[in-house]
Formats: C-alpha cells, structure tokens, sequence
C-alpha cells in the first residue's frame, strides 16, 4: 500500500500583484502528523485553502493527489466527501446552537423528513467521548470556554469521518495546559488511523508533535524535515523559515538603565457588574522608565481586566478602590482617550475585532490614533480637515521603520498577514508617542520572524525610556523579555518573581496559587 496519501504538486496561487505559492510540492503520509512552518505570508494557510476546496480548482495551478488520483475540488464540499477537513483559526461555530447541533450542522442525521433529535445527541455523545469532552450535548457553544469550543470543532470533524484532519494554529488562542491537552488528543487521533496536517507558530509544539516538518518561505517549499529519523529544534526550523540564523531571538535586557518608578497601581479592586463577583482584588504593581513588566497567569486570571481599567476601559464593570499613581502623582483616566493624552497606549490582544478597522488601508489604520498630528493650517484645524499628504508622509515612516510588508500604505488592513496586521496595531500606538505601552499578548498568531522584530522593537522602546507592561500566556518570551513578572490567579496578584528567579516552574505554581506540598498558597499585599 502507497504510503503518501497526499500529494500536491507545483501549486502556484497567484493574488493582483502578488504570487501566493510559486510550484509548492507537499506530500504527507498516511498516519503521520505532518506540521506546515514558516512566517506569516509564507503561503501556509493559503495551501491548506486549496486542499479545503476554499480556493477551487482553475483558481490555481497545479495538482492535487489523493492515495495517487488526482482531484479536482470546486467547493469545500467536494474535499469533505473526499475525506479531508480544516478547522480554521477562527473557529466555525455557531454560538446560539447547541453542541450537538454544531457538531452535526450540515449532515443532521434525519427521520424521515426531520431532524432525529434523540439519535442526534447520541451520536454526538460518542463522538464526544473520542475527544474527551465531558459536557452535556446540549449545552450552547456560547457557554463554552474556548478550549472546549476547540474540542467541540474536532468532534465535528470526527463526525464526518475525515481521514485527513487539517489544524489551522489550533492552540492560538488556549493557555498552556488546554494547549498539551490538545496535543495529547491529536497524537490520541493519529493513533486511532487519522492523518493531521498542522500549522502552528509554536515551534516548541511542532518539536514535541511532528512526524514530519514542512517549511514554506515567500511562497516556496524550502525543505521537509523527517523527525523520525533525525532530532529537529527550533533554531534549525527558525534557520529555515527566515533564511538566517537567529542564535537569541530576546535582546539583552541587562544593557538598558532602568529609570525611576514611571507609574504604579496601587490596592486596585473591580466588579463585575453582572456577576457582581471581583474580578480584579486588592492589586499593586509599578513600572519603572524603561523597564518591561510582564503580567503572567492562566486564562481568566484578570490580567486583560487588568489593563483595560488602567486604559480607562471598564466594560460591564466598575472600580471600587485603589488608585493610580504617574510618577508619584495621582491620576484618574475618565476614557481611553483621557489615558492617551496623558502617554499612555494600549495594544489589545484582539488585533482584528478591537484593534485595527479591517476594511481599511494601513495609512487610515495608523493615523486615527492621532489625527491632530496630520490637521495642518489655522482654518484646517478650525473645521478639521485631514492633510493627506501628512497622512502618507507618517503612514510611510511606520511601514518602514516597523517593516510592514505591503505593496503599499493604501493596502487594506484586511489583506495583510497576522504579523504585518500586528505591526499596524502596534504603529497605530506608537504614532500617539507613548511613555507607557500596555501590550496584550503582542506576539499571539505570528510567526518567529515576526516576533524577534516585535521583541527588538519592544527592546528598542524600552531602551528610550519607554515603560511597557507586557501580557503574554507564553512563559518563554515573558522570561526573555521582561525585568520582573508580576503572576495573577483570581483576579489577585500572587507574587512578583525578578529576573534571577525566573523559572517556568516557579510563575506556573504561583498562576495556579499552588505550593509545592499541593496546598494553597496564602498572600497578603
């Protein structure tokens, strides 16, 4: 029996002005769990489109081999009756329905001429049980963390009977301990016969997962990696990937002088108003000039609640104590605006529904920060009218100096990468000239290129003095980048760890509140 199961030869996908993929050949075998690398707009998730039938045959050229026939795809249709499912990074739920009516949405199992209800939810039950996701089948997806919403996308895959399952960044959006759940699930399905096709950012878990590693850079198949036979780590991949070595992708913090404490929070309490439980309880942290703070902790541990009520942000929920101090004095941030003008910028972690207007160009896009800074004249100012020369002038400053790539500013936002969209989000706050920088998960869903630009331009801002507070669920690039940690569980703070202690060990046992003999831990501040 043939041991590829899947062939693509010499696609090339070609968008106006831009080539896509330029004669890629993938080939993965049956059983294996194959993972597709490379940078953002290498070509990864538009390959994986043509295999879904997304992008139908006669949009591209080239050949598409299924256990050696070839196929011709026209809809998303065709590849599901041949046996090949994607789960997209944006997952394709339907909130208001219930489990198992996502689950079998499409294919709904019928009695004659309706739907078989009791026999529906069976059926899901089992296909439930093969992804170990105990919850009642009909519960509303909406009421459903992410992780599990996740788990409820492959059970839908399952439930179509997919030989080849296609993960678009699967863990993106789940935190450490979903994320390893996720993996032991899929090596679970590669052991019951499936074949998974994963792009993911995540070297470390391409390292830990992959039988096979397949790199893409500008469009091309650089080199398929066995890891079977031959132990593969992330710098070999990262060499790959950017065509360079990169020996330390965290510039060195111990160059930059710290200033004096820039701005503190102190004994800082929230409601939820709906709920009416604390979401943020009794919190102190500071930052000084020039130093890089992280905020570690689990899913719902308050840390984005966090930096929105210091942004002036606090939807569905009100302060109820504590208070804000800039350098030494105290301040009250009415709105998000009042908290710019006062230097501070905040890059959420939601770069397409809360950061950027999609629909846009990139100059629009990082002008709208600050529009007073591209009004020129005494009348034009009077009725504000937008001198569009300015505009260009500063919207092709940040696409150089941040190194966005796109044919040009008047690109829709849209239409760019996740690290180049990134780039635009965090050009936008910089155009506001910032003093403090609140980043929320500033490198999630972008390549390893891209973050080593983002970190040195976080290394860069840091060493001109700018104060950063950085979230991120990725203890690796918290303790490669930050001066100290501040971890948080329950909406409190459960301890600040400096550099010299910085271990994974040591932040996760404070994220979860635990000590080491199991029991609680106790704080007081």
């Amino acid at each position: 029996m043939n041991d590829i199961i899947l062939e693509m030869r010499n696609i090339t996908k070609t968008f106006p002005g831009v080539k896509a993929l330029d004669n890629v050949n993938f080939k993965v075998k049956r059983g294996e769990i194959h993972c597709l690398v490379g940078e953002n707009g290498a070509g990864k998730s538009t390959l994986m489109k043509i295999l879904a039938g997304i992008y139908p045959y006669g949009s591209y050229t080239g050949d598409i081999l299924l256990n050696g026939e070839i196929q011709r795809f026209t809809s998303i249709r065709d590849s599901e009756n041949a046996g090949i499912a994607i789960i997209n990074q944006e997952l394709a739920l339907i909130p208001e329905l219930s489990v198992y009516e996502n689950i079998f949405f499409g294919h709904e199992i019928m009695k004659g001429r309706l739907i078989d209800r009791n026999q529906t939810i069976i059926n899901a039950t089992e296909v439930l049980k093969k992804v170990k996701l105990d919850v009642n089948p009909v519960t509303k997806v909406r009421d459903l963390p992410i992780g599990k919403q996740q788990l409820v996308e492959i059970a839908k895959t399952l439930s179509r009977n997919a030989n080849i399952i296609i993960l678009d960044e699967p863990t993106s959006s789940l935190t450490e301990q979903e994320s390893q759940n996720l993996l032991q699930l899929l090596k679970k399905l590669k052991a019951d016969g499936a074949t998974l096709i994963m792009i993911s950012h995540r070297l470390k878990e391409v390292v830990a997962i992959a039988d096979t590693i397949t790199v893409l850079r500008d469009g091309v198949t650089i080199c398929s990696m066995d890891s079977t036979q031959k132990r593969i780590n992330e710098l070999e991949i990262i060499k790959y990937m950017v065509g360079r070595n990169i020996e330390n992708i965290y510039p060195k913090s111990n160059e930059r002088e710290l200033g004096d404490i820039y701005f503190e929070v102190r004994n800082w309490t929230a409601i939820d108003l709906k709920n009416n439980r604390k979401v943020l309880d009794n919190v102190s942290i500071n930052v000084r000039e020039g130093e890089i703070v992280g905020i570690a902790g689990l899913m719902g541990a308050g840390r984005t609640e966090l930096a929105l009520s210091i942004f002036g942000n606090t939807p569905g929920y009100k302060i109820e104590s504590g208070v804000l101090l800039l350098e030494g004095k105290k301040v009250k941030f009415k709105s998000t605006m009042n908290a710019m003008q006062q230097g501070f910028a905040y890059v959420t972690e939601d770069r397409k529904r809360n950061g950027l207007i999609l629909i846009q160009d990139i100059k629009f896009n990082i002008t709208i920060s600050n529009l007073d800074s591209v009004i020129s004249g005494k009348f034009a100012r009077m009725i504000k009218v937008i001198n569009e020369n300015e505009e260009i002038i500063v919207a092709n400053q940040y696409k150089e100096k941040l190194g966005i790539r796109a044919p040009s500013i008047k690109q829709k936002v849209l239409n760019l990468s996740g690290g180049n969209q990134q780039k635009v989000s965090v050009a936008k706050s910089l155009f506001t000239n910032p003093r403090l920088m609140i980043l929320d998960e500033p490198t999630r869903g972008i390549d390893v290129g891209a973050k080593f630009e983002m970190y040195n331009l976080m290394g860069n801002m840091a060493s001109q003095g700018v104060s950063i507070i950085m979230i991120s669920s990725e203890l690796p690039e918290l303790i490669g980048m930050c001066d100290r940690i501040y971890v948080m569980s329950d909406g409190q703070i459960t301890g600040e760890v400096r550099r010299d202690e910085f271990s994974e060990q040591r932040i996760m046992q404070l994220a979860t509140n635990i000590k080491e003999d199991g029991s609680r831990e106790s704080f007081n501040y």
